[in-house]
């Protein structure tokens, strides 16, 4: 005898064998028991929720001669020939492929003919969804007012394609997605009749993959079942080519490290182990939803179907990140699912990654909230400095740097950035003179760091946001001090700020290219009289220099 699949070998002949539709199947048990059938029915709902097999159970149930409080015998001469499928007057049509008007039309010729030898004659349309415009329309007459013998049963999982005239004329039940503990419970009934040993995480993560459908689950417990009659969570997780508990926790604490290089490198070994990306891609969006719903839900009764020490787990990494990263590593990720149906998947994915570890690469708004939250959270005020405090607190000219490297200029101390007008302040004239003419040029001269792509490639790595403000930056020295020349408003706001991290970065980050710690300033461009000679240009530059927008 040729093998049959464990959905079909294990499909429910009863109501009372549907397992999670318990709303449904009641319903209909009373129905049939009190003999109040109607013409049509509609069942909806995703896949493998059981859709087909309830329809055929009340194919049985409507034709059984000795039905039993509303479900079929399964003894009797009507419901032995349904179930070898010699029973004529239960015809199954699959819409998808006979979806035109002619085949509606052929339908509804056929249905005057009284049964051959059961009470209904039932038809069972599946995906009636995929039914053109003009057999709906063929159809209406026929399903308001069918023959006394005739009983049409609706299966759809798209409902909202069907036509409203359609639908006011069908009983409709929605099938739910199954629960997860009910799959994992049929699982086991399942294995134990198949002589298999299914461990409770196994068969946890097999419901977790089957995402409320019995039949999905069915069918890896079957794939499983040709790997090994021992399953574990090993075993799911090779079979379906999952990504596994463990490279997900990897993978999303590399993201929270923005260390790019390590996903990349993890992405590249999950590639090589035939891991599909389409899959992983999938299975991470599911990680950071249980992050968000393990971070919000504060009660013990979490909608997270994983094992205690998963869930443990999952409570660990939620804590390091915020409410908010999570939720726009989601979007990333959902973005990215989308383009990976007509993109290189692995591209895709790794792009993906990408964006979740640095928002300054990716061009939508929610990345760019999020830049500046992460510029609010360290103290730095953005497009918010008045005129007033600026002026009052130090030109913007300078920037202040550790009270120990810079002190306030004196007459000995010239200070180190030059004021936007080109005119140095009469404390740093007098120190200038006060030197030797060799000491003041070599003090004085200012040369262009030549590799400051290079600085700025260390920073993207150790301090992306400070590296995201420098875009489009140039660098210059100048005697003991590193200028910098950044188009971005934000970037005095941040060194000025009390938080001195931002500033370290940037030392040593020159430090490992040019060997030496510089202390920080700012470059500003000098005018001379020859190319400002518009004063309210002139104006308009000193105002940019305080900030004023």
């Amino acid at each position: 005898m040729a093998y049959q699949a464990l959905y079909r070998k294990y499909r429910p002949q009863t109501f009372s064998d549907v397992v999670g539709q318990e709303h449904i199947t009641e319903t209909l048990k009373n129905e049939l028991a009190e003999g109040k059938t109607v013409h049509a029915y509609l069942f909806t709902g995703t896949r493998g929720t059981g859709k087909t097999s309830c329809a055929k159970i009340l194919a049985k149930a409507v034709n059984c001669l000795n039905p039993k409080n509303g479900d079929p015998c399964l003894e009797c001469e009507s419901c032995r020939a349904i179930f070898e499928g010699e029973n004529t007057d239960i015809v199954e049509i699959d819409a998808a492929s006979n979806n035109s008007v002619d085949s509606i039309r052929e339908l509804r010729d056929l249905i005057s003919f009284a049964p051959s030898s059961s009470k209904y004659r039932v038809y069972i349309i599946d995906e009636v969804h995929m039914l053109t415009l003009s057999a709906f329309n063929a159809l209406l007459k026929t399903l308001e007012e069918p023959p006394s013998h005739v009983i049409f049963i609706l299966a759809t999982t798209e409902v909202h394609k069907l036509p409203a005239t359609i639908l006011s004329r069908c009983q409709r039940f929605d099938f739910r997605r199954i629960d997860n503990a009910k799959i994992c419970e049929r699982i086991q009934y399942i294995a134990e009749k198949e002589g298999l040993t299914v461990t409770a995480d196994a068969a946890t993560l097999i419901a977790a993959a089957a995402d409320g459908g019995m039949r999905d689950a069915l069918s890896i417990l079957d794939l499983c079942a040709s790997s090994s009659k021992n399953i574990d969570e090993a075993t799911v997780e090779s079979v379906c080519a999952m990504a596994g508990n463990d490279y997900l926790l990897e993978l999303a604490d590399c993201i929270k490290a923005h260390s790019s290089e390590e996903c990349l490198l993890l992405i590249d070994r999950l590639h090589n182990s035939s891991v599909d990306m389409l899959r992983l891609l999938s299975e991470l969006t599911s990680h950071y939803r249980d992050l968000m719903i393990v971070k919000t839900v504060k009660s013990k009764a979490k909608p997270v179907v994983c094992s205690a020490s998963r869930l443990k787990a999952l409570e660990l990494q939620a804590e390091s990140y915020d409410i908010k990263d999570i939720m726009y590593c989601i979007s990333t990720l959902q973005a990215a699912s989308a383009a990976m149906q007509t993109g290189n998947r692995r591209c895709e994915m790794e792009m993906a990654v990408l964006r979740m570890c640095d928002p300054v690469l990716s061009a939508d708004l929610s990345a760019l909230e999020r830049r500046i939250e992460n510029l609010e959270k360290n103290g730095v005020k953005i497009a918010e400095s008045s005129f007033k405090n600026t002026v009052s607190a130090k030109p913007a000219a300078i920037i202040e740097d550790d009270d120990d490297e810079i002190p306030p200029p004196t007459d000995e101390y010239e200070s180190p950035a030059p004021i936007e007008s080109g005119l140095q302040p009469e404390k740093a004239e007098t120190a200038s003179k006060a030197k030797t003419e060799n000491e003041a040029k070599a003090e004085n001269s200012v040369s262009e760091v030549q590799n400051w792509d290079e600085i700025l490639r260390i920073l993207k790595t150790d301090c992306p946001l400070i590296a995201g403000v420098l875009l489009d930056s140039k660098a210059y020295i100048k005697g003991a001090y590193l200028l910098i020349d950044a188009p971005n408003s934000q970037f005095r706001s941040m060194i000025n700020n009390s938080n001195a991290s931002y500033k370290d970065s940037i030392r040593k980050a020159a430090q490992k290219v040019l060997g030496v710690t510089y202390k920080l300033g700012p470059y500003t461009r000098q005018n001379t009289m020859e190319n400002t000679s518009d004063p309210l240009a002139e104006l308009a530059n000193k105002l940019k220099n305080y900030e004023i927008n």
